[in-house]
Parts: structure tokens; sequence; C-alpha cells
């Protein structure tokens, strides 16, 4: 009996492999690095590439001072490659039953998130569903590669995201996390002024940060001056030196959990505060393995989550 023949339309299509090595060669930046993390041959992973590139008729790669980048095509293409390759993995993940979950999630938040928000909910939803791998990707936005974009781009499932910053996903809000003065606790409770704001030195997180640009602009319509702010990358570093007396500093709450010793937080002169929501794309937020997450995380916070973070910090004043 004879087999039958695939169809010459089915043979100029990419294969999902084919796609794969696409992607992971742009991620990883080389043939090599994106063979060491698949854990294939760089050979099978260039001769994918090269039939994927023999369809499209031109190159998709082309090697740089930086390492392997896409060509203007390529970063085309591989736009539709992440889809087609996420389009393929949720035919399998919409088919779960949502007691029974599996597969991978992976969860785009900046650093503040993934250290107070997300270990006792990961913990949990692993008991719960032991058969699901959890990766966690960094989406600061002064790391140039956001949460928002992730999702959008297919490299994360989910994202811890301001709501605001996350327009055209599907945003499931979590909280209001309020901006809070810091300064060194021999200050004392006095309420803040805005002259005290402008006297500085004020030290922030580097510009190009959004607690960054939402502080800045705040300030700039309560009519302080910011030429004098010093940037510093890292948060415990801007704790370290307010608690010395070498400035003071506004942050969002989360931020600041554990509240150091050393400190006083007191409200600005006027509130300052962002939404925190979970991010998916809206034809993915519907899939068993994404919503049972979102659902942990929404639960975890309990009914009144702003005035949980309020307690813990209201324990410094006292």
């Amino acid at each position: 009996m004879a087999l039958p023949r695939t169809p010459v339309a089915a043979q100029n299509q990419p294969t999902l492999a084919q796609l794969r090595a696409l992607i992971a060669v742009v991620d990883a930046g080389g043939f090599g690095e994106a063979a060491a993390e698949l854990n294939a041959s760089q050979s099978s992973l260039s001769e994918a590439v090269g039939k994927l590139e023999a369809l499209a008729g031109r190159p998709l790669l082309r090697r740089s001072a930086s390492g392997t980048v896409p060509t203007p095509a390529g970063l085309r293409a591989v736009a539709h490659a992440r889809a087609a390759v996420q389009a393929a993995g949720d035919v399998l993940l919409a088919a779960q039953d949502d007691g029974e979950l599996s597969g991978v999630l992976r969860i785009s938040s900046f650093r503040s998130a993934a250290t107070h928000l997300l270990p006792p909910v990961l913990a949990a939803f692993r008991r719960q569903h032991p058969a699901v791998t959890i990766r966690l990707l960094d989406g600061d936005r002064n790391r140039g590669n956001t949460g928002e974009q992730q999702v959008r781009s297919g490299q994360a499932d989910l994202a811890l995201v301001e709501g605001e910053a996350a327009a055209g996903l599907r945003l499931t809000p979590l909280f209001q996390d309020d901006y809070l003065f810091v300064a060194p606790a021999s200050r004392g409770p006095h309420p803040v002024t805005v002259e005290e704001l402008a006297g500085g030195p004020l030290l922030l997180s580097p510009r190009g940060n959004s607690c960054h640009q939402r502080i800045e602009t705040h300030l700039l319509g309560l009519g302080v001056d910011t030429p004098g702010i010093t940037e510093i990358e890292q948060d415990s570093v801007i704790l370290g030196m307010v608690r010395h007396g070498l400035g003071v500093t506004v942050m969002p709450r989360l931020a600041l959990l554990p509240v150091p010793d050393g400190l006083i937080l007191l409200p600005l002169p006027a509130p300052l505060n962002r939404t925190m929501a979970v991010a998916a794309l809206p034809h993915r937020a519907g899939l068993p393995l994404i919503r049972a997450f979102t659902a942990a995380l929404v639960a975890s916070l309990g009914p009144r989550p702003a005035e949980q973070f309020a307690s813990q910090t209201l324990r410094v004043w006292n």
C-alpha cells in the first residue's frame, strides 16, 4: 500500500523545529550559545536555520561584532516564529484539565515584586501543581526588555507590570502601591513638606527606570526642581546611604519591604501611587495554566492587599 504523499505546499512550509532554532539563536546571540542552551549540536541548529533561510529566499541572520543578530527580514520573521511556536504549544495547554496542569510557565517580574510578592505564590502553586515548571524572567524597565515587551513577543506568558504601561494586554489588577518618603529615623515623624523634598539631596533609581520618571514628574508638579537628583542603580545602596544621612529618597512601598532598620517612611505631601497588575496576551489569558496562576496570585493577596502592606510599613513609625 502506497503512503500518501506530502502536498507540495506543505513541503514549502517551515517546521516548528526550524522556527525554534531561529528563535533560540536570536535570543542567545549566537549558534554556540543557543546550542548550549538547548543541549543540541551547533551543526543541527545551523542546518535548521539554513533550511529556513532557503525557504525564505534570503538571509535571516548575520554575524556582527556583538554576535549573531537578525537581519531586517529576520526581525520580521522571528516575531511570527514566536507566535507560531507559541500557538502550537497552546493547543496542548488549552486541552489541559484545570486540576492536572503541566508544562512550563514563564513569568516576567521586576525586582521588588519578584522579591516580595512571588515567592509564597510560587511555593503554594508548586505544591498544588508539581508538574508545572516555573521560569522567572527579569522584567526591570531599566534592563531594556520589559515584562510588557516579553509578553507581547512571546518570551513570557505572564508579567507583573505597572498597569498604565501595558496597553493592549489583558490586565488583572492586584493592588495600588503608594510611594513613600524615606529618611533617617532621626528625622522624626512630622509631615513631609515640599520644601524638604526640594532641599535634597535626593537619591533615586536611574533615569530610564519607570519609578524615576514617575517620581520626577510628580515632583515637578509640586514645583520641586530636580537637577540635584543623584542616580543609583541598587535600591539597597540608596537605603544604606539614606540610613547614614547622605540624602533622602522616594520609593514605592513594595520596594521597601521588609522595612530596613534606622529609616522612617512617611506619606508624600501629595499622594503618588502605581497600579500593580498581572498581564497576559488577551487570547492566552484563558488558558488553564495562565488562568490558574493568575487566580493564585490574586488569592494570595487577600481582599485588601494595600492595607496588608501599610501595616508592615507602620511598624517603623511606632
